[in-house]
């Protein structure tokens, strides 16, 4: 078993203190002999998650097609299903999934794809394929499921011989979707959520689209979001448990992910924005929150996990390279996350690794103060120097450690210092310590 600690290591968060959390690895897989002859070079795409019967399964695509596992106990992890892809060539870059009622569905957005709806109630022991045609759906490139309405969403790719509309499914009857109607008043929509038949809308270069599906045949538009800080291809994005904070994604390196407040659909507020920062071309690819968590398929840097119980000001708690090579041109590394298992356990596809198990972030409760209204450290990222700024009197140690924990820089400062280090580019972490509290803060050297 790989052990990999995250507070003390990617973003020391806890600095050493009296618990570390880690993230064991509890299951890979990978099969040399899938192709990735395409033009990205992926093997492997999207990742999704079901429980029941009992059992839990990993969900992960390639260009072949579909394979679920059963990780219940992901030590002793079992392929439990494979369905070939209705196009099975090389030239499969993107399939996606999602689950209803026993069923899942799967799609493709390259080659003589389908929509396939496979009856998976019985796994581990059986499944069946209920569904394949491509009556309606020839490719897609993303689709979601309104769960409490029955309602499928299905974004991009080709739907009843017409490319790059949203389009919307009846679910009433999970093997026999019905068609129900189409919508492109704000252009091509990459991805989509879905809560209580309001959709958020990652509309690719034209932004962030809130519309209100109740009337399908009228759909309203909210609210949006076309010009923003590192404005770019908005990608893909999910919406907290309350409704009132909406984390998106631009697709493009070096652009940051932005956390919205939606409360006020009319007047959306981006409260900031924030990236692994590890390169210059980082670049985040999809994200699902769960609690006060979101996990963000980080592309070249794997798994990124951040706290945002102040949206205002996102906590790194934890990080898994996937892959390993130090590149970050073009897109390679992690594709997809599911955080959402009973068990609590993170799956990962990678698009040249496979898919990765890992087992859950474990909650730090150190009294640690965040980089408040109080707490400055400008400007941050830095080249030469930055300057403290902390409202206490007393003097202070200060310490800054490397991405392995080792320490790189101390000195004793005083509030409003100017602080000089002597380091290369790359993000640190920060320790200021006092005998009122610990501060904690990533920081970047440019």
């Amino acid at each position: 078993m790989k052990k990999i600690y995250i507070a003390g290591i990617i973003f020391l968060q806890t600095f050493l203190l009296n618990a570390q959390s880690s993230l064991d690895v509890l299951f890979t897989w990978s099969d040399e002999s899938i192709s990735d002859e395409n033009w990205v070079g992926n093997t492997y795409n999207e990742i999704w998650g079901v429980a029941q019967n009992g059992h839990e399964f990993a969900i992960i695509g390639s260009t072949q097609g579909t394979h679920i596992f059963d990780i219940t106990n992901p030590e002793d992890g079992f392929l439990a299903a494979y369905i070939q892809g209705a196009d099975d060539s090389p030239a499969i870059v993107h399939r996606d999934f999602h689950d209803y009622e026993g069923y899942l569905y799967a799609v493709a957005d390259e080659g003589e794809s389908t929509l396939q709806i496979i009856d998976i109630s019985q796994l581990p022991n059986s499944f069946n394929v209920v569904y394949d045609s491509d009556e309606y759906i020839k490719r897609a490139h993303n689709i979601f499921i309104d769960t409490q309405n029955a309602i499928m969403y299905v974004c991009g790719g080709r739907v009843l011989n017409e490319w790059n509309e949203l389009a919307f499914f009846s679910l009433e009857e999970p093997q026999n979707p019905v068609f129900l109607g189409k919508y492109d008043d704000v252009g091509y929509i990459h991805d989509i959520y879905v809560e209580n038949n309001i959709g958020y809308l990652n509309a690719g270069d034209n932004g962030l689209f809130i519309v209100d599906f109740s009337n399908l045949e009228n759909p309203t538009i909210l609210g949006s979001l076309t010009d923003y800080p590192d404005k770019g291809y908005n990608h893909s994005g999910w919406l907290n448990n309350s409704g009132s904070t909406y984390i998106f994604a631009d697709e493009n390196h070096g652009y940051e992910m932005k956390i919205c407040d939606v409360t006020n659909p009319n007047e959306i507020i981006i409260n900031t924005t924030f990236l692994s920062g590890v390169d210059s071309n980082s670049m985040a690819h999809n994200l699902i929150i769960k609690d006060n968590y979101v996990y963000v398929s980080h592309y070249h840097d794997g798994l990124w996990v951040w706290d945002i119980s102040n949206p205002s000001n996102p906590v790194v708690v934890g990080s898994f390279d996937t892959y390993l090579p130090e590149d970050h041109d073009s897109y390679r590394g992690a594709w997809g996350v599911y955080p959402l298992l009973p068990s609590g356990n993170i799956l990962v596809s990678d698009m040249q690794s496979g898919l990765f198990v890992l087992s859950p972030i474990e909650n730090n409760n150190s009294d640690i103060s965040e980089n408040t209204n109080d707490n400055f450290i400008f400007p941050n990222p830095f080249t030469n120097q930055f300057k403290i700024q902390t409202n206490n009197a007393n003097p202070m140690d200060l310490k800054i450690y490397d991405l392995n924990g080792k320490l790189l820089f101390s000195e004793k400062i005083l509030d409003n210092n100017t602080v000089q280090p002597n380091l290369t580019k790359g993000i640190y972490f920060l320790e200021i310590k006092s005998k009122e509290k610990l501060i904690t803060e990533k920081i970047i050297r440019l």
